[in-house]
Order: C-alpha cells, then sequence, then structure tokens
C-alpha cells in the first residue's frame, strides 16, 4: 500500500513553517487562498524553500474564476512554470479545461512540457469537470502524477463516493489526493470510505485577530464577505493532529 501522505496547502512564510513544524510531508504554495489559490510570488517561494526542509508544489493559476484561459493567460502560466522550474520546485498544480467541462489536454500538454522533470498535479479544476471518470483519464494520458480532488462535491467527506470510485478507477496509475474542508475530525471517515492515504489540508482553526488597533469597518479591500482585520493562517498544533492521523493510516493498532 502507498506510503500515506499529508500535503499541506499554504499561501503565506508562516503557514508554510506552522506546517512543516507540524509534520507536513509536501506543501502547496499558493497566494490568496481566501479565493481559492493563485501563483505565489517567486520571493515567497524562495523564502519557503530556504527554510522549510520539504517538497514544494506550486499552484500555478493567473487569476480567481473558472479554468477557460486565454492566450495571454496560458502564455503566463507557462513562463511561470519555466521560472519555477529554474527556482527548483518540485511540483506544478495546473489544471485547464474546455468550454464543455472537459480537461484541456492541448493546452494541458502545452504546461507540462514547460514543466520538463517538475512532478504534475492536476488541482480541483478536475472537480469542474462534467464527467470525472473521462477527466481521470485524460490526466492519467497527460503523466498527471497527482489528482486534487474533493469527489467533485463542497468538501471531501461530502464527496466521498466520487472519492471512493476516482480510486477505483485509478487503480495506481495516478495518485487520488483528498482535499478541500479535510480536517483532523473527518480524515479517518475518508479513508475508511475510499482507502485514500493521501491528504490536503491547510491545517486552520479560527482566523487570527489583526493588531491592529485602528480600524476602518466601513471599508473593504477585497470581497465584502471578509474581514481586513482577520488573518487566516496554518496552525501548527492543527496540522500536527491531521498528520498524525494520516502517517498513523494502514497500521496495525
Amino acid at each position: 500500500m502507498k506510503q500515506p501522505l499529508i500535503e499541506g496547502c499554504v499561501d503565506s512564510y508562516a503557514s508554510a513553517v506552522a506546517a512543516v513544524l507540524g509534520g507536513a510531508d509536501r506543501l502547496e504554495l499558493c497566494a490568496n487562498l481566501a479565493i481559492g489559490g493563485t501563483t505565489p510570488s517567486p520571493a515567497l517561494f524562495k523564502q519557503v524553500q530556504r527554510d522549510c526542509d520539504v517538497k514544494i508544489n506550486v499552484l500555478i493559476r493567473p487569476r480567481f474564476g473558472d479554468f477557460l484561459y486565454s492566450e495571454p493567460e496560458m502564455e503566463e502560466m507557462c513562463t511561470e512554470i519555466q521560472a519555477f522550474h529554474a527556482l527548483g520546485a518540485n511540483g506544478a498544480v495546473i489544471g485547464v479545461l474546455t468550454p464543455e467541462g472537459d480537461l484541456d489536454e492541448e493546452k494541458m500538454r502545452r504546461l507540462t512540457a514547460c514543466a520538463g522533470d517538475m512532478e504534475i498535479t492536476l488541482h480541483r479544476a478536475f472537480d469542474m469537470t462534467r464527467n470525472p471518470t473521462a477527466a481521470l483519464e485524460s490526466a492519467v494520458r497527460l503523466g498527471c502524477k497527482t489528482i486534487l480532488t474533493s469527489g467533485q462535491a463542497p468538501d471531501a467527506l461530502s464527496g466521498r463516493d466520487v472519492l471512493h470510485a476516482v480510486s477505483t478507477q485509478a487503480a495506481g496509475r495516478i495518485d487520488i489526493m483528498a482535499g478541500c474542508g479535510v480536517k483532523k475530525e473527518n480524515i479517518q471517515a475518508i479513508y475508511d470510505h475510499t482507502g485514500i492515504t493521501s491528504f490536503h489540508t491547510t491545517g486552520r482553526r479560527a482566523p487570527i485577530d489583526s493588531g491592529m488597533l485602528y480600524r476602518r469597518k466601513t471599508v473593504s479591500m477585497g470581497l465584502p464577505s471578509l474581514s481586513e482585520y482577520e488573518i487566516w493562517r496554518t496552525d501548527e498544533g492543527e496540522f500536527r493532529a491531521c498528520a498524525e492521523i494520516v502517517h498513523g493510516l494502514c497500521k496495525p493498532e
């Protein structure tokens, strides 16, 4: 059976360090997780690479929204993949769809060609495809190492039936990693239902209150639903609790 793995989904230096101290086997480095994640800066990557002794996969996503990308956006993503390859990233986390909701194999091949020997993860664009069975076979053809998925549901526990189905279909040809809403309270249940041993989590608890004393609450710098005075960050203890469960999967009691 494949060795259990827990990947920390992080968008800051502080979160990356907390996840690694908590037992992360690998990081997915992003920016702007509050909007689902976008490509991080090379400066952040270099900081995390310097101080975190684990493999780092980098999310390549130029903007919030759908996964239907224009030619300038494709050019941007290709350049970013090449830049992170040169910096020593372990993998690229990518996904491109057609207007009809299939994986766009032509555009995906362009991105994977730029990645060279980097590992490729198909991100949760998979969850927006119209046919997960067909999307999985496309990912296998493309040489992806991993599919990150919630089972086409709002969270991985809710999507456990689809997770079980795609894990069975994968049959070891590609790793299925459960992500979205993964926490210490549901990892065992997801594993028991699906047999999946790869998990992806932010390891967050409640948001941290800002250190700002003066607060202008009538102005929003982004989405009005998000407070400017809350900081979302990986919690080392929370992540460790998740990691201990994941690393204990498949072991005799």
